[in-house]
């Protein structure tokens, strides 16, 4: 998984009612972003408490990370949670497998 140097994610908050998609080359440090900005209501991540890692992609190229992360922002949230159930079947947290933390 960490031989990529770029992620599309998505992450949820506790009650996996609100997804939140993202891009980034350092996963463990953006999901401690999403972390401490937990509340913010200036951000779409912390004004729905969105930390919790349910689902990621690796990619070698930042374009096409970019593009797909385009791409998963437009779809609809059944068509995402599709997506997210065949890698993560009972949408459980994978902080864990990024920072060693849950």
């Amino acid at each position: 998984m960490f031989n990529s140097n770029y992620f599309v994610y998505i992450t949820s908050n506790t009650t996996r009612s609100t997804y939140y998609v993202g891009v980034t080359n350092d996963l463990a440090r953006r999901l401690h972003e999403h972390f401490q900005n937990s509340g913010d209501k200036k951000t779409f991540a912390g004004r729905y408490y969105c930390y919790t890692l349910i689902y990621y992609e690796p990619f070698t190229s930042p374009d096409d990370a970019i593009a797909r992360e385009k791409q998963l922002k437009g779809w609809s949230r059944s068509k995402k949670e599709i997506l997210i159930r065949k890698q993560n079947p009972l949408l459980k947290s994978l902080n864990s497998l990024v920072s060693g933390e849950e």
